[in-house]
Parts: structure tokens; sequence; C-alpha cells
């Protein structure tokens, strides 16, 4: 009998990673218990703003396997949910796929430093300083070459990918600080946030606490 399967995540409104874990383990179709760390804990406060290694999220367990960074988590699924096709079938479309998500992986720091995820905020006149909109005219080059070289509604086709669970959240973030994009990019983003998950995702941060100011940082 399988162990039962969790993952563990953090603030919905705030954490950028647990978002893409969690898109993951629903485009996977594998079933799952959602298990979040409380926000109002001192030791799990302290990990929300980096300052302790005790919890790492997101966090998956599954059949005894325990996976916490979240690209593994991701090419984990797409190995033992094969049908869902996380990743391309096609070998160059798929070398591609796992080059966008591992870009977005270890970089854009800028971006993530100046404009954090908050999925409850909105800043319709916010300045953008210079290496950060280096950062978002490299995502723009991104969507804008998979969406045209796969023809959409996702970034690799038809269905989404580990690339669109990646990058949801810079949906969310050009979304609240009102970036400037094409209208190409503006209908990706307009049907990433359509998607059931998400707005399942949105309605459970928009019912979080507003008494979290220390998070209005990348984590």
């Amino acid at each position: 009998m399988s162990k039962q399967t969790t993952l563990t995540i953090s603030s919905k409104n705030y954490s950028s990673w647990s978002l893409r874990g969690w898109l993951m383990m629903k485009f996977s179709g594998i079933p799952f218990q959602e298990v979040q760390v409380a926000t109002d804990d001192v030791d799990n406060r302290a990990e929300l703003l980096l300052l302790s290694p005790s919890i790492l999220v997101p966090r998956l367990e599954h059949n005894g396997c325990k996976v916490w960074d979240t690209l593994a988590i991701g090419e984990y699924l797409n190995e033992v949910s094969q049908k869902a096709q996380l990743l391309p079938v096609e070998p160059i479309k798929r070398a591609h796929c796992r080059s966008i998500c591992g870009e977005m992986h270890s970089g854009f720091s800028a971006l993530r430093a100046s404009l954090p995820m908050n999925l409850k905020a909105t800043f319709d006149s916010f300045k953008v300083w210079s290496k950060a909109q280096i950062d978002i005219n490299r995502v723009i080059v991104i969507w804008q070459d998979c969406l045209q070289t796969y023809k959409g509604p996702f970034l690799f086709g038809k269905l989404p990918t580990l690339a669109d669970a990646m990058f949801a959240p810079v949906v969310t973030r050009f979304l609240t600080y009102n970036v400037a994009l094409d209208a190409v990019c503006q209908q990706y983003c307009r049907h990433i946030m359509a998607m059931p998950e998400m707005k399942e995702w949105v309605m459970g941060a928009l019912e979080e606490p507003d008494d979290i100011e220390e998070l209005d940082v990348e984590f």
C-alpha cells in the first residue's frame, strides 16, 4: 500500500516556489494532500524569511520519496506520471523546455529582488529599475519565442508543462506591478490566470492574513 502523497508549501500570497511546485502537482494529475506551513509560527516565519533552513518548501513526499527542490519535483513527477507530459516528448522540444526552466530556476535575480510576488497588491505606477528591466526583457523574449514556435496557448503548445509552472509566478508579478507587455504576452498572462488551478491558488492567497509585512520579499 503506497503512502499518502503530500506537498508542503508556505504562503500562497508570497511564495513563488510553492506556487511552482503546487502547479506541477496539479498538472501531473497525481492526487495529493496540501500541507501549508503556518505563517504565524515563530520558527516557520523565520523559515519564510530565509533565516532558517529547518523547513524546505515546497517539499514533495510520494511513495517514500522526498523531494524539495522545485525543479527536481517537476522532473520526478514527469517520470512517475508520464501521461501528464510535464516535459515535451520530442527531444529537441524537451531540451528547449528544460533550458528555459533552468534559466528561471537559477536566474532573474534582479526581477526577484525588485518585484517580489504579492498577489494581494497592485501597483499602477511602479518604477522598475534598469537591472530588473533587463530580466523582464529576457522573459518577454522567451515567451514570444515559445509562443511563436509552438503556437500556444501555453509555452510549449496546447498543454501546460513545467515551463508554465515555472513562469506562472512571473505572470502574477507582471500583473501586480503593471509591467508593460505586448499583445502576445498579455494574452499568455490572461490564459495562465484563467486556469482553474491558478484561480484556486489565488483564492487561497486572498484568504491569508495580511499581517506579514516582512514577507514582501522573494522566497
